[in-house]
């Protein structure tokens, strides 16, 4: 009986599937179930009933997960005790990451670990089923990057590792920018996005209030690719990952009608009773400095990241003062939206960073 093994043993129980285990594990399915027929020959009892739903623990099989379960936790604390003896770090890095994180800036921290502490095993595990933070808190991972939805978390060291905006956009024509509609018609519209994910429920409703409006139908999503498919069918208006947003505006696919002011931060956190682990300060130094001087400049600017990379000039409103007018009779004591940067041109940067190109295409200010 392998250590590899009773890891296995534990992921598939924990995921009722050969599939989600697979992934989760970066092992193909085959290879999986080798493992599990592997170590029930060895304990010489039936694990997992498999059933047409997936993979369920047999009454032996519950016994034996307790144990296995005790038995990694005990191994792990070995291991990390035998690299903190000789002084050089080894055993297992687990990280998570939700949809929204970078995968450029997680990607190139997961290989820069892996080069700079090679006897250390490194998993990256996108989460679907689970939520970086509560992988985290069960001992499922070590550390994770995942949404910043406010609140005080004191169990946890945390550090912001990226921004990025959430745009509102609409499938080409339904909102035109050469005759816009009213603002306040966008209610008619159903609007799309995933309400399960905090910071997209929180800035629709940050647009919500600021317009003045409570559409009529909202389609809750789980996935964006969704969500494009049904802009793409016309179904209504629909809020986009901001890099999501810009792929599908210069595909011609849709058309943006603003961003939600607020950004939202991505922070890296792990427990803070584990703030002397070495492996978790070396992978937050590996963060640190891959965050580099864009990083920097984004916060210093209190804008994302996109921000610095308008996403076209299609997008600009053909008249602006129109739809200014439409604004102006929005009353909100804080405009919580702005119209998105769309000019390429140097000599046009700094105004594009602080929020858009034109003048008479900002949102004004609104007196309470």
């Amino acid at each position: 009986m392998e250590i590899y093994q009773l890891k296995t043993f534990v992921v598939v129980a924990q995921e009722g599937s050969i599939t989600r285990a697979s992934e989760r594990l970066f092992l193909s399915q085959p290879a999986v179930s080798a493992q599990i027929k592997a170590l029930e020959d060895t304990l010489g009892i039936t694990l997992f009933e498999r059933t047409v739903r997936g993979m369920r623990l047999t009454a032996p099989g519950r016994q034996i997960l307790a144990k296995a379960e005790q038995t990694l936790s005990t191994h792990r604390e070995l291991v990390e005790e035998a690299s903190r003896v000789k002084g050089s770090m080894a055993g297992r890095l687990r990280l998570g990451a939700d949809s929204s994180a970078n995968a450029e800036l997680t990607g190139r921290v997961v290989k820069e670990f892996s080069e700079r502490h090679p006897e250390v095993e490194v998993s990256l595990q996108h989460c679907s089923s689970l939520n970086p933070l509560e992988g985290i808190r069960s001992g499922d991972l070590d550390a994770g990057f995942y949404d910043d939805t406010g609140g005080v978390h004191a169990d946890l060291v945390t550090m912001e590792a990226s921004r990025y905006g959430i745009y509102l956009v609409a499938p080409r024509g339904m909102v035109s920018a050469s005759q816009p509609q009213s603002l306040q018609s966008l209610a008619e519209l159903p609007w799309i996005y995933p309400r399960s994910i905090p910071c997209y429920e929180q800035a629709a409703e940050r647009l919500f209030k600021t317009l003045r409006i409570r559409p009529k139908r909202i389609i809750s999503v789980d996935r964006e690719s969704v969500t494009l498919m049904l802009l793409a069918k016309g179904t209504g208006v629909g809020l986009l990952h901001e890099d999501t947003a810009s792929e599908a505006q210069t595909s011609g696919d849709v058309d943006v009608v603003c961003r939600e002011q607020n950004s939202v931060r991505v922070l890296f956190g792990h427990l803070a009773s584990r703030a002397q682990d070495p492996l978790l300060n070396a992978v937050s130094g590996i963060l640190r400095e891959s965050i580099g001087a864009a990083g920097t400049v984004a916060r210093l600017l209190d804008v994302p990241a996109a921000a610095l990379f308008p996403l076209g000039e299609a997008s600009v409103p053909a008249e602006p003062q129109r739809w200014r007018r439409e604004l102006d009779q929005v009353a909100s004591p804080s405009p919580t939206f702005f119209w998105p940067q769309l000019g390429a041109h140097e000599e046009r940067m700094k105004q594009s960073v602080q929020g858009c190109p034109d003048p008479t295409c900002q949102a004004p200010a609104i007196a309470g």
